[in-house]
């Protein structure tokens, strides 16, 4: 058996970053933005209002000064000509500031009377006025890489993109194996069970950035494991789920090995999750999960995210350890790391009774992955404890 630090490292040998193609604006949220991207504009393009009310010069403001309206100034409308003494331009929030002027005195401070308006007498020194490229000027770029939220997809819109380079989806092919698995929504027979591993796993990778093929459940023989194989062609990466053990009806190992598949590693140090077995088939890598539905769920978190980030250009590929004081005591830990599903609580950890790892329900209900390293002594309520969010 192998460290899990040692079989995180060689997993992520095992991919690389994929090429970059061009998506339209409306389909990059969610997206890596593989490359930077500059701004093809300014914003805002010209100094432009941020009130609604009369445009003038700074200079002329002072208490009961009248000045004559000469125009208007609305979004999508400026006014033509330059402001000259004595006079304003009634001007609405998001329209350009007239030449001339450098100063919006809001409508409530303002008394109008046709086409003269007299000022009042505590008129406010800020000019109202949001200048020229104050949020960003031509040229400057939008990092890369980052997954891209909605406000980063609002900013490219403004600085006038419409096509975006993103790093291409990795293709993850799930291949799970056993004649006791049915899909859900089928008639399972007595000795039968649902295949709930491929949901929750094609769901946490699509989650993460990828595209997921489900594939067929394989079933115990050599013949339907090859054949499943082969509707994995073209993947840039297989996940298995069950089947490679070294039981009689475990025949991953030994199909993929007839295939080619050079093995990086097989077993590793931690529970839930100990069978796991991970190498290259071709140009595909390859990670051999548990068959147990909690064991396959951490090791996909634990793993294979990791790898799906590589895959996509980000540079965060593992997800961030924090420190909360347990809420109880814990015996001392076995000479495999232990993820543990814990709950929080009002700031501490609880590490649920329950941790067998054929169940579904306790993961559901967890928040958190509590990780405990290899022979760690027995700890205190209140002692620090790393943990995972789920």
């Amino acid at each position: 058996m192998i460290s899990v630090e040692a079989a995180l490292e060689a997993v992520l040998n095992l991919v690389a970053p994929l090429e970059t193609e061009e998506v339209a604006l409306r389909a990059a949220n969610g997206r890596v933005l593989s490359q930077p991207v500059r701004a093809q504009r300014s914003q805002p393009p010209f100094a432009a209002s941020s009130m609604d009310g009369y445009a003038l010069r700074r200079a002329e403001v002072e208490p009961d000064a009248m000045f004559k309206v000469v125009g208007e100034a609305a979004a999508g409308h400026s006014y033509a000509g330059t402001l000259r003494a004595g006079q304003a331009v009634r001007i609405f929030t998001g329209a350009p500031v007239p030449e001339g002027a450098d100063f919006v005195v809001i409508q409530e401070d303002v008394t109008r009377r046709g086409d003269l308006i007299t000022l009042g007498h505590s008129i406010d020194d800020k000019d109202n006025i949001r200048p020229a490229a104050g949020d960003f000027t031509e040229g400057e770029y939008l990092t890369a890489p980052r997954i891209l939220r909605p406000a980063d997809v609002a900013l490219l819109a403004a600085m006038n993109v419409a096509q975006v380079p993103v790093t291409r989806k990795p293709i993850i092919a799930i291949l799970a194996t056993g004649d006791e698995l049915v899909q859900p929504g089928e008639n399972p027979g007595h000795d039968q069970i649902i295949a709930s591993n491929s949901y929750g796993l094609a769901a946490m990778f699509e989650e993460a950035g990828a595209e997921v093929r489900m594939l067929p459940i394989a079933r115990d023989t050599t013949a339907s494991v090859k054949q499943a194989f082969a509707l994995a062609r073209g993947a840039d990466l297989i996940v298995t789920i069950g089947g490679a053990s070294v039981g009689d009806h475990d025949l991953i190992a030994p199909v993929a090995a007839e295939l080619g598949m050079e093995q990086s590693f097989y077993k590793v140090a931690m529970r839930p999750g100990k069978p796991l077995m991970a190498g290259k088939i071709g140009d595909a890598a390859m990670i051999g999960l548990p068959g147990n539905p909690v064991s396959a769920m951490v090791c996909g978190a634990i793993f294979v995210l990791p790898m799906l980030r590589r895959m996509l250009g980000l540079t965060e590929l593992h997800a961030v350890i924090r420190e909360a004081p347990l809420g109880r005591e814990i015996d001392p830990n076995g000479p495999r790391a232990h993820y543990m599903r814990a709950h929080l609580r009002d700031g501490a950890l609880q590490p649920d009774d329950r941790q067998d790892s054929s169940l579904l329900s306790v993961l559901a209900q967890a928040d958190a992955l509590m990780i405990r390293p290899p022979n760690e002594p027995a700890r205190k309520a209140g002692d620090l404890q790393k943990y995972i969010l789920i």
